[in-house]
């Protein structure tokens, strides 16, 4: 199998719900950052072989393959193809995958991996709004429980003894971490400005700064009365994309390119779906069985926060130092833009492991139906 590294790694800002970016196709905001990839490497698009991209609500403005639509989008020869990828929450994390596996196998040399959601756009849910997508035997199976990932959260919180205190920390944490990131410039390398037609919008918007405890407390439990999962500790309704080039390291070489990290191992794993959410937990053992590797190997993990719940349970079965879980903020601060948040992710942890000199990275991703992707990356140095 050939080795196999992401050579750049682009993101948008990600936009708050109906905010600056939500007048934007889908399609165009992924132009954007397919455009800004190709400007960056100085690579001419045409020898791109695929462009796989992550969505999870194909419906509306994000129908039709819109990983074919965002290539002709961009611009580029009508000769590159496009595919659309969905695996919930993990869709573009799962978009890398296939990319490494088409680039490793030989069968093609230089891919584009990433994602698009809109959630402003074509809102939560959208796709379910004339079905039961479950269907009645897979219902039976487990009760006629209703998937719901709220009430999964809920009992993740209760299994695990978390309190609302403990979610609340994480979440003002998260905030915080967040506004020294962009306070210190971390984000600014790998962002590429979008230009509304209205104006420019050159930063992530879902930040609160100021987040406390305290503020958080006053929030209403969404899912149960008597619940602890509520607005503030949930992952924010958002907009964006991100694209990641993978090739080999001899294509690159060829290229010019100066690889950030090579592609070490890959999973995805399935779990409990009435949790819904603890995949991490075993795609995590997975995966660094995979890479051969252990937890105190890593020195970056980015674990998505979709609910504060699911990376503290990560935290309490795997062990690691939380001081290097979401070191810059994650969904809670920054917003879960769908689709498109395994690539935000993993631009987010690229850049950050050569900005620190950090040798390995490990991203996970909870996602709908009781699956995760996990991936370990390597720096190059």
């Amino acid at each position: 199998m050939r080795e196999v590294v992401i050579a750049e790694a682009v993101r948008t800002p990600v936009g708050k719900r109906n905010g600056g970016l939500s007048g934007v196709h889908p399609a165009d905001l992924s132009a954007v950052v397919l455009t800004a990839l190709a400007e960056r490497t100085g690579i001419d698009p045409v020898i791109v072989d695929d462009v796989v991209w992550g969505c999870v609500s194909q419906v509306g403005d994000q129908s039709s393959n819109i990983g074919r639509y965002s290539v002709l989008a961009a611009g580029w020869p009508e000769s590159i193809p496009g595919t659309s990828v969905n695996r919930a929450c993990g869709s573009s994390q799962q978009a890398l995958d296939f990319a490494v596996h088409a680039v490793m196998s030989g069968q093609q040399d230089v891919v584009v991996a990433g994602g698009v959601e809109s959630m402003s756009r074509v809102p939560l849910g959208a796709a379910k709004a004339d079905g039961m997508p479950y269907g009645p035997r897979a219902l039976a199976r487990y009760g006629n429980f209703q998937f719901n990932q709220g009430i999964g959260a809920e009992m993740i919180a209760e299994k695990w003894g978390l309190s609302r205190t403990r979610l609340d920390e994480l979440s003002a944490q998260s905030h915080e971490r967040a506004a020294a990131a962009v306070d210190s410039g971390a984000f600014d390398g790998q962002i590429v400005p979008v230009d509304t037609g209205d104006g420019t919008v050159a930063r992530d918007e879902g930040l609160r700064r100021g987040t406390t405890v305290e503020k958080l407390a006053g929030l209403k439990p969404v899912f149960k009365e008597d619940g602890v999962i509520h607005a503030g500790n949930s992952s924010q309704i958002a907009d964006g994309a991100a694209a990641l080039l993978v090739t080999t390291t001899e294509k690159a070489r060829e290229l010019g390119l100066n690889p950030i990290v090579r592609y070490r191992a890959g999973v995805v794993a399935g779990s409990d779906p009435v949790l819904m959410l603890t995949g991490p937990i075993p795609a995590t053992e997975k995966v660094l069985r995979k890479a051969g590797l252990g937890i105190g190997d890593i020195g970056v993990f980015e674990v998505n926060e979709a609910f504060a719940s699911v990376p503290l349970a990560w935290l309490a079965e795997t062990g690691a130092d939380p001081a290097l879980m979401n070191p810059l903020g994650g969904a809670i601060s920054l917003g879960h833009p769908l689709g498109g948040s395994g690539a935000v992710l993993l631009t987010r942890m690229i850049h950050h492991m050569r900005d620190n000199g950090i040798r390995y990275g490990l991203q996970t991703m909870c996602e709908g139906g009781g699956t995760a992707n996990a991936t370990v990356v390597e720096l190059v140095s």
